[in-house]
């Protein structure tokens, strides 16, 4: 028999109409505009806690939250409260406003504030600085003062495992780690303790987080709560230089990202798709054990986003466009510089012509002046 597919879903996100199969969410409606345009990249609405990997993942953080103008074709009556992206699925003719709608920006903003409570503001010293999903948030959607003038709530450090280092002064209890330890390993051993302000991920009677996939805790981490010890301090992410990589491996994938420092591997992660999420976990052999390049078969450059903090050390400059808005700003506020003037490096000539421009400078201040 012929596969019938089933019939598309039309929403407009922000002015933009897509077509989507029923039980596609807003945020992968969103997602899928940016796909197929990546220059629509910065109407997809921000995921601290949702990671398409995951199942039940989503709905913790609040940051994705949008308006939905038109409920549907059928109710056109806007939902009364604004709604999580991440979780609530399309409905034929649905209207959803993300940046086109102050409301959502100013609350979005609030979201922020409200992570930043707690959360220190150690990024100078954070090993995740660089890849750090609300170093992101907060640039893009945050204020630069805030109003909290309580103490901030702190833990002390502890390893949860030969590999991880939990700090949990910088949780924001997204979940992603729990979910990752429920979906991959047999007997999850950590989870959330406690309740309200209390609560904090931790172990049960301090038992270690030891299996073969534990590492994948600290990929799906988007703070820096979760650290690998065998990288911390070593180095910034934009001094060093990712290759995508694979060999072969009896547990996962072993498809990963090899970060040098010269020629040395100093870390290995698992791949991460456009919107920061793992495509396949991957085993600690991969992850810990692996730190040769004699052990991989390297594909060659990971492909990095123009916005990444990577690209700022002019890491493959030639794989890299630069944005056409600099490049206009520069024509239009710079003069061209004359390269064909003759190159002076007689010091006698410079002191003279130094002179002579100082007193240039001096005379067009007096006619400013009087004038």
């Amino acid at each position: 028999m012929e596969e019938v597919k089933p019939q598309l879903v039309k929403i407009t996100f922000d002015g933009i109409e897509v077509e989507v199969e029923p039980g596609t969410t807003i945020m992968q409606a969103a997602r899928k505009i940016a796909e197929a345009d990546p220059s629509q990249s910065g109407l997809v609405p921000p995921a601290m806690c949702y990671y398409k990997p995951l199942p039940t993942s989503g709905g913790k953080c609040r940051a994705c939250l949008v308006k939905v103008a038109q409920g549907s074709a059928k109710d056109p009556r806007p939902m009364p409260k604004l709604v999580p992206s991440c979780i609530t699925q399309v409905q034929e003719g649905m209207v959803v406003e993300n940046t086109t709608n102050q409301g959502v920006l100013d609350t979005r903003k609030s979201i922020v504030e409200f992570l930043l409570i707690n959360h220190p503001l150690d990024c100078p010293i954070c090993d995740q600085a660089g890849e750090c999903h609300l170093q992101d948030f907060a640039f893009e959607h945050g204020s630069v003062k805030t109003r909290y003038e309580e103490d901030r709530r702190t833990f002390d450090k502890i390893d949860i495992g030969p590999f991880i280092q939990l700090h949990m002064t910088r949780c924001i209890l997204c979940y992603r780690c729990v979910y990752t330890a429920d979906q991959i390993t047999n007997k999850r051993v950590h989870g959330v303790m406690n309740r309200g302000d209390a609560s904090e991920i931790s172990t049960y009677i301090e038992k270690a987080i030891d299996n073969d996939f534990s590492g994948n805790v600290i990929d799906v981490c988007p703070v820096g709560a979760l650290t690998d010890k065998t990288f911390r301090f070593k180095n910034r992410v934009w001094f060093t230089k990712p290759e995508d990589a694979h060999r072969d491996c009896d547990k996962c994938s072993g498809k990963v990202t090899l970060w040098y420092r010269g020629e040395e591997v100093i870390r290995v992660t698992a791949r991460k798709n456009t919107w920061g999420e793992v495509n396949d976990f991957i085993c600690n052999t991969c992850r810990f054990d692996k730190k040769k390049t004699t052990d991989w078969v390297l594909e060659g450059p990971t492909k990095v986003k123009r916005s990444s903090v990577i690209s700022a050390n002019k890491y493959r400059a030639d794989l890299v466009k630069k944005p056409d808005f600099s490049l206009k700003l520069a024509a239009s506020q710079f003069k061209p510089i004359d390269d064909r003037r003759e190159y002076v490096t007689d010091e006698e000539t410079i002191r003279h012509q130094s002179i002579e421009n100082n007193d240039k400078a001096n005379h067009r201040s007096l006619l400013a002046k009087n004038n």
